[in-house]
Parts: structure tokens; sequence; C-alpha cells
């Protein structure tokens, strides 16, 4: 079994790296959906959700660099061309959606898919013994969740 640097399975790291990759496509996905529906609002919640909207974007953009930084950390190369990560991505493309109940649903989608990545994510770093990246999932994944609550909470 080789080691790296950080004291962790190299084949086990490089299983991990391609899962971080694979979310960091599906984060790139959402943070474009969530800039589309920022700049397309429209209707009586327009002032409200494009606030709100602005904090999620500014927040998925954090976490884009945080995961591209952990797999660089982990000796792996992040996707870096819309082309890698509309072949790689899980986040559904959300075009030209205006309406608030649909720009609600989209988040809440979109979110629930990277859940579902992450929770893979956090099943291989754990058998990797690789407590940074599932410091960071276990992170995402609460935050995640509980925007999905507040979302669904504002649909009614």
């Amino acid at each position: 079994m080789t080691k790296t640097i950080l004291g962790l399975d190299q084949e086990y790291t490089t299983e991990v790296s391609l899962g971080l990759n694979e979310l960091l496509a599906s984060f790139q996905t959402y943070y474009q959906n969530l800039r589309g529906i920022h700049w397309n609002i429209k209707g009586k919640q327009f002032f409200e959700l494009h606030v709100k909207f602005e904090e999620l974007y500014t927040d998925a953009t954090i976490k884009v660099d945080e995961l591209a930084e952990r797999i660089l950390t982990l000796g792996g190369v992040p996707l870096h061309t819309f082309e890698d990560y509309q072949k790689q991505s899980k986040v559904a493309v959300g075009k030209d959606v205006t309406n608030d109940v649909e720009s609600v649903q989209l988040i809440i989608t979109s979110l629930s898919s990277l859940l579902e990545l992450e929770r893979k994510l956090l099943d291989s770093s754990g058998d990797a013994n690789d407590e940074g990246t599932n410091s960071l999932i276990s992170d995402f994944v609460s935050e995640q969740e509980k925007t999905i609550w507040m979302m669904q909470s504002w649909l009614g």
C-alpha cells in the first residue's frame, strides 16, 4: 500500500479525488443555475429572492474553491473547463427559469443532487480515513439540508 505525503492510502485518495471532481463539476452547474435565477427572477418576490439567490451563489463560489483546493491537497487536479463540468455534473441545468416557485424548486432539486454525491463521498473518504475531506463534506451536508428545509418552508 502506497501512502501519500498526508499518510493516506494512494488508491483511496485517487478515488476520493475523482468523487470531489464530480462534486466540483456539479457545484459549478448549481452555481450557474443560481446566477441564472438571480438575474432572471420576475414577480412579486423579486426583491426577496434576488438577494437570497445572491447569498447562495456567493456561498457556492466559496465551496467551489474549497473543493478545488481539497483536490489539490490530495494530489489530484481539479476540473476547470465548462466542457469537463458538463460531462461530469449530476446537477440538472436550469434554463430560462424566471418564476419564483420554479426557481426555489430548482434549488431544492440541485441541492438534493449535491447531497447524494456528498453522501457517497463521505463513504469513500471514511474508507480512506480522510478526515479533512470528511470534515469539509460534513459541513456542506449540514448547511444544504438546512437550506432545503428553508426553501421547502418558503414553498409552503
